[in-house]
């Protein structure tokens, strides 16, 4: 049985970056004097806001694909596109709190990553199926 622990240690290192996207919503907050529970009031804290919102809506959509790419085709190439999906994630962020017009290019690049893992994924299985049947 394959380990997966280049998959593992992807998985850890993209939930980090989620952690750092929470982070900077609080200092966010922090500089704008905005208080939670309140989610408007300062376009920078909100830009944070969305950056964070909006990777936690595909992370399930990467995560999934992730780990279904590395049992059903290779761990390292896996773990490869989980890097470029990290990557992407972080520009998007780094790009949307700066100018919501500098977001696409971050965003592209972990989507395709995304759909790599998923379709690839999701490929294999029906391979497997047709071919093995069960």
């Amino acid at each position: 049985m394959q380990p997966h622990s280049y998959v593992a240690l992807v998985t850890v290192a993209a939930l980090l970056v989620y952690v750092w996207m929470g982070v900077r919503v609080g200092r966010a907050r922090a500089q704008s004097g905005v208080a939670a529970p309140a989610m408007t009031g300062d376009p920078i804290l909100e830009r944070h806001i969305r950056v964070q919102a909006n990777t936690l809506e595909w992370l399930p959509i990467f995560l999934a694909g992730l780990w279904l790419f590395a049992i059903y085709w290779n761990d390292l190439i896996a773990a490869g596109l989980g890097v470029v999906w990290i990557v992407g994630r972080i520009l998007y962020a780094v790009g949307y709190v700066a100018d919501p017009k500098k977001r696409e290019a971050g965003f592209m690049i972990q989507m395709a990553a995304s759909a790599l893992l998923l379709l690839g994924a999701a490929g294999r299985i029906l391979w497997t199926l047709a071919i093995v049947g069960a």
